[in-house]
């Protein structure tokens, strides 16, 4: 008997209702993130961008803080304050442009 747990599938079925849309009726900076990394766990990088621009950069933050932590690298915390600037960018200017209707 083989036993086969379909984890993009199971988060589907699992996502985590967004309290400040219930709130206020409005999507908030995060909207979308949920979809688009079940979107790139299925191999969907399109799909997963369009939903959510910020989430590869945010993950390459993760990975490069980890990296940080376990490597100390001479230079790293500089790299990773740069990285946070721009992904704080980019959550920023996709939520306008979601919430303006643009995209």
């Amino acid at each position: 008997m083989e036993l086969h747990f379909n984890f993009p599938g199971w988060l589907e079925n699992h996502l985590l209702p967004c309290a400040y849309k219930q709130l206020f009726g409005i999507e908030c900076p995060f909207c979308g993130s949920q979809r688009a990394l079940i979107a790139l766990l299925k191999g969907n990088v399109i799909e997963s961008i369009i939903l959510y621009p910020p989430l590869i950069p945010a993950l390459i933050l993760i990975a490069a803080s980890l990296l940080q932590i376990l490597f100390r690298l001479k230079h790293g915390w500089k790299l990773v304050r740069i990285m946070l600037k721009a992904d704080f960018a980019i959550i920023m200017i996709s939520y306008f442009l979601k919430l303006f209707n643009v995209y």
